[in-house]
């Protein structure tokens, strides 16, 4: 029966709460109603028995009451069907669950779950709709892994958003579908986006906002002026985060007023969008700052870089956003020193130095200690600019003896400056890397490499995991690389690892056991990349 109940009137109306009461304080200390002293009955039974009573009495004594709406029908999802093997598929990786224990060995069977991700980009390249009845188990997935919900929701279409309204575990559908909520008016609908824009929930705001900005920057930009000065702070912070998407000179003006917003963090965020422009008059101004910092020395043997950090942190320098204070452990000067670096045109250095290249600027050397502070700097400033010269400059040839190179700090710098690039100049830097260095270094390159990885990069993974192994190294120091290997290697490769999947004899200073563990892990590494396959095969051309 269609319909929903309501509660009348009990004839006991404290009967069902004495139970529950007696039920939690135990029928040793509370005699439960109906079990007097001296009778045969126990009383737990006396209770059990009441509780049954009392449950058929609250039930029958209920009245119908009128049916609730009936939901809207789903939308149509006009895309092709996925291929009947294609969805075979997707029901195995969708009911495959990692395991629970924490360690030990993984044998040799693929981790489905992690095989999804790639799955679902090769289903929506495809341009295949989700089966009707895998939803709930795609949104499942999607709810409890965010690196899924992207992928996850272009593949689950119009009906995730549908789905969402009716169950609250998938109300995340509502905020990161992608294209925004089906619900959300488009840009020419006037009326609709000064009304949701004025009187929508944050969450609404927030993606009508992004939705406007990627197809019509000037128009997000317009329409958040109209509501700017009485925005939150945290509102405005997150709004203001939105302008990075199609950043360009028109926003140049909207930006410089933000520089004197009552909160730090939205002026701290209007400096570092302005500086990511090198043509804005805070890019001018940070560079004559900077500049004054920096000089080069030329009654040297070897011309010489001279750092001259500023000595106090004005009102100007703030309003740019500069930070005054520094972290906990770092010297003021050279603080303020790093930020107007940072924020300063790159192709500031080449006049001020002499003319020179970016590689021949990195290769000068620097006064005083002051040569990481520097370069870590360029470093921050290449990838806010999105300057690929200065990258390849800071980042070095791949083979050099020194894996930190001459300009980045860390790994994660130069990690960093690799997306810079192009992805195949990025996956032969990497390659030529791992062939120097091997891969204990190169765990967080690696994971900025295009999939499927390049021809060169595959193989110098896979030559460097066969020298560890030779080697007798632990394995499992290799499983991150390895693992990524599972996902990242080209298919194709399956072949060419054949000859790995034998127990390799033990050097007499390996690892116990060693040689098993890395057999099982080629031969987990070949069975995941003929999975691929077979997963690319069912999908069919794009």
């Amino acid at each position: 029966m269609n319909s929903t109940s309501t509660p009348v009137d009990s004839p006991a109306p404290d009967a069902w709460e004495e139970l529950v009461t007696t039920a939690l304080l135990g029928t040793d200390r509370r005699t439960p109603p109906g079990a007097a002293p001296g009778r045969e009955r126990p009383a737990p039974v006396v209770l059990l028995d009441a509780a049954a009573t009392e449950t058929v009495r609250r039930r029958a004594g209920l009245r119908p009451a009128p049916a609730a709406a009936r939901p809207e029908p789903a939308p149509e999802d006009s895309r092709p069907a996925l291929p009947a093997a294609a969805g075979r598929r997707l029901s195995m990786l969708l009911a495959d669950r990692p395991g629970t224990g924490g360690g030990g060995r993984r044998g040799t069977a693929p981790d489905l779950m992690e095989l999804l991700p790639q799955w679902l980009a090769a289903a929506n390249a495809r341009g295949f709709a989700a089966p009707p009845e895998m939803l709930p188990a795609l949104l499942d997935a999607a709810r409890g892994r965010t690196d899924l919900r992207p992928a996850a929701l272009t593949f689950a279409g119009p009906r995730a958003v549908w789905l969402a309204r009716l169950n609250p575990d998938w109300r995340f559908a509502l905020r990161a579908a992608p294209g925004g909520d089906p619900s959300l008016p488009h840009p020419e609908d006037a009326d609709r986006v000064r009304r949701l824009w004025q009187e929508g929930l944050f969450a609404e705001r927030v993606a009508l906002l992004a939705a406007i900005r990627a197809r019509e920057p000037g128009a997000a930009r317009e329409l958040l002026a109209t509501t700017w000065a009485t925005e939150r702070a945290e509102d405005r912070l997150m709004f203001l985060d939105s302008l990075r998407t199609g950043l360009g000179a028109d926003d140049e003006p909207f930006l410089e007023q933000a520089l004197t917003d009552r909160s730090r963090n939205v002026r701290a965020t209007a400096a570092e969008l302005l500086s990511a422009l090198p043509g804005s008059a805070l890019a001018a101004r940070m560079a004559v700052r900077a500049t004054a910092c920096v000089a080069l020395d030329r009654t040297r043997q070897t011309p010489t870089i001279t750092v001259e950090a500023p000595f106090e942190c004005d009102a100007s320098m703030e309003r740019d956003g500069v930070v005054a204070k520094a972290p906990a452990g770092r010297g003021e000067r050279s603080w303020w020193f790093g930020q107007l670096v940072e924020a300063a045109p790159l192709g500031t250095w080449s006049a001020r130095l002499g003319g020179r290249t970016p590689e021949e600027i990195v290769a000068l050397p620097v006064t005083d200690d002051w040569r990481s502070e520097l370069h870590a700097a360029w470093c921050r400033a290449a990838v806010r600019q999105r300057d690929a010269a200065w990258a390849r400059a800071l980042l070095g040839a791949p083979g050099a003896p020194e894996a930190g190179g001459p300009g980045a700090v860390s790994l994660a710098e130069r990690a960093k400056l690799l997306g810079t690039l192009d992805s195949a100049e990025r996956a032969d830097w990497v390659a030529g890397f791992i062939s120097t260095h091997g891969l204990s270094e190169a765990f967080q390159l690696l994971g900025g490499c295009a999939v499927p990885w390049a021809a060169p990069l595959g193989r110098a993974v896979v030559d460097a995991l066969n020298i560890a192994r030779d080697a007798g190294s632990y394995p499992w120091s290799f499983s991150g690389v390895m693992g990524l290997a599972e996902r990242c290697l080209d298919p194709s490769e399956a072949g060419r690892l054949d000859g790995l999947l034998a127990v390799p004899d033990e050097p007499e200073d390996a690892s116990p056991g060693a040689g098993g563990y890395w057999a099982e892990a080629f031969q987990r590494l070949v069975t995941t990349l003929r999975l691929r396959a077979a997963m690319i095969e069912e999908l069919g051309a794009a």
